[in-house]
């Protein structure tokens, strides 16, 4: 096994996205207020026929900074066209998925090294030394 876990590809259906549309801020010339050239993509994580039952939990776990009501949100609006954002922002949800799907590395057990229990005993030696010369004389 590699020691970086590739992502997996993810291809969403076109089915199971829903887009919004509205008007971008930025550049744009004279058609600036008349085109919605931003958009929204929203996604169900947890009514996708995608993604097997581990997949959703693991996804859900990883990205619930992100959903709101199991939804996940993706919006675009860095280019002119409603076209080139749309597609950026599919290929933003699919990577991000895919990200979310890399099962966590195990953890390698391991011992500190004698060098560092050292320092964690110097350092609660100087700690109990301070703490001494701050209460009162006997």
């Amino acid at each position: 096994m590699s020691k970086h876990a590739k992502a997996p590809r993810i291809a969403v259906p076109e089915s199971e996205m829903t887009w919004r549309f509205s008007r971008s801020s930025g550049p744009g010339g004279q058609s600036v207020n008349t085109t919605d050239s931003r958009v929204e993509l929203s996604r169900h994580l947890i009514d996708t026929a995608l993604l097997t039952d581990e997949q959703k939990a693991l996804a859900t776990t990883r990205l619930r900074g992100r959903l709101v009501d199991g939804a996940i949100t993706i919006t675009a609006s860095q280019y002119k066209s409603q076209h080139r954002n749309r597609e950026a922002a599919k290929v933003r949800l699919e990577s991000l998925l895919a990200q979310a799907l890399i099962p966590p590395r195990p953890r390698r057990t391991t011992k500190p090294s004698r060098a560092a229990r050292q320092r964690r005993l110097d350092d609660k030696k100087q700690r109990g030394q301070t703490k001494r010369l701050r209460q009162r004389p006997e």
